[in-house]
Formats: C-alpha cells, structure tokens, sequence
C-alpha cells in the first residue's frame, strides 16, 4: 500500500520590510517558520521533539558544557526552537535575545509557543546595534548563540561573531551556526583571534551545515583586545 503523503498548509502569512515573506506553515505533525524559503524554526505540534534533536539547535546545545543555570544571549530568534530545547535541557536564569523584526518575535510568540516558555529579554534591534549596547552595560553570558549569520558570506560572518566577544563570559562559550562547510575554515580562522579554543562540528556527517565552537575567551586579556 503506498504511504499517504503528508500534506502542508499555510496557517499564517505576512510581509515586513526587515524580512520580506514570512510565511508560518504546518507540514504533519510539524510546524515551520520560513523566511525567504528558508527554514528559520520547528516546532513539533505533536509534543514530540526527538526528531528535533538531530538538528542543529539541539547540537549547539550538547556540543558543549553549560553550567547548571545558564546565562543565554541568542542572536536571531527565529521560532524559539532553541530555546523550548533549552528549557529541556537546563533551567537557565534569563535568555535574552536580540532578534531585529519584531513582526518574527510576534510570530514565535504566537505561533511557536514562546509565550509558554517564561521570561524573556527581548531585544529588537539590529545586532550592530544591540551588541555594542549591551556591553557597554557590561552584560556576560555563559552561552551565546550566532544565528543571525549562518548564510552571510565568511567576512560579514566573521565580523558579526567577532562583535558578540565581549559578551562572552571568560569560561563561557560561543557557538556560530554556518550553512557550509567550505566557508566555515574561513570564519573559525578569525575566531582564533579572540578564543583559545576553536572548534568545528559538523551537524551530519558529511552534511553541509557545521557549528563553530568557541571557548577560552581572549577579551581582557592583555589590557583588552579589539575586534574592530
């Protein structure tokens, strides 16, 4: 008997000027925030989130230590994935995010079940912007998660990631989520900069997508390093 194939709807729709089409889509039991005909987040509607956990957000989450209540900064929300897996994995004392659109923080509230998830800090502004901000509030994390980046080319990549250092608390960790493997040496390099430790992960073995794994911060070290 042939499999029934499993059919997609659009459940919601919209256009904003920061990220063109947004389109909220529900494919079976899975739901899907596509921006640009990427795929930005999942969310199981089924409850069901072992098939998430070969993906990239639960990845980042177990390539490295994370202390009992971390302190989280992810650029670029998407959905929330990561942090639902978060909230499974650890009891953090504050994620904050910054996420420039706030029409995608209205869908992931909405549609993603990030109201669910407790407090947030959201901040909607560019990372260019956001970043400088916040250390000059001298604020640190434990984990910082780069997504805003993943297909922007090595240079923009690299400058991006490097603007999030001195956010990184100095036994905390940097994680960079790359959409090719081929550009990934590129950005690693410039990483090796600011942190002592620079380690490359691919998601499936021979996939294209791989993480970037940062430790050992270099910032404040020898009276301040600059990454401009």
């Amino acid at each position: 008997m042939a499999r029934r194939r499993r059919r997609s709807r659009t459940v919601f729709e919209t256009r904003t000027r920061l990220s063109g089409r947004i389109r909220v889509i529900d494919h079976g039991t899975q739901r899907r925030l596509m921006v640009h005909g990427d795929t930005l987040s999942v969310y199981p509607l089924d409850g069901n989130w072992s098939r998430v956990e070969r993906e990239y957000w639960w990845r980042a989450l177990t390539a490295i230590e994370l202390p009992p209540r971390p302190t989280v900064l992810l650029v670029g929300l998407g959905g929330g994935t990561q942090i639902h897996l978060l909230r499974r994995l650890r009891a953090s004392r504050l994620v904050t995010v910054i996420e420039r659109d706030p029409a995608i923080v209205r869908v992931a509230r909405r549609w993603f079940g990030l109201d669910a998830v407790g407090e947030l800090e959201v901040v909607c502004e560019d990372v260019a912007v956001a970043a400088p901000a916040l250390a000059r509030a001298r604020r640190r994390f434990d984990f910082v998660m780069d997504d805003a980046g993943y297909a922007d080319d090595p240079e923009r990549a690299a400058a991006l990631a490097l603007s999030l250092v001195p956010l990184v608390e100095p036994r905390g960790t940097l994680v960079v989520n790359r959409q090719h493997w081929g550009d990934a040496p590129r950005v690693a390099a410039a990483l090796r900069r600011a942190f002592r430790s620079v380690r490359l992960r691919r998601v499936r073995p021979g996939g294209e997508n791989v993480l970037i794994c940062c430790s050992g911060s270099r910032f404040g070290s020898q009276g301040g390093m600059s990454f401009g």
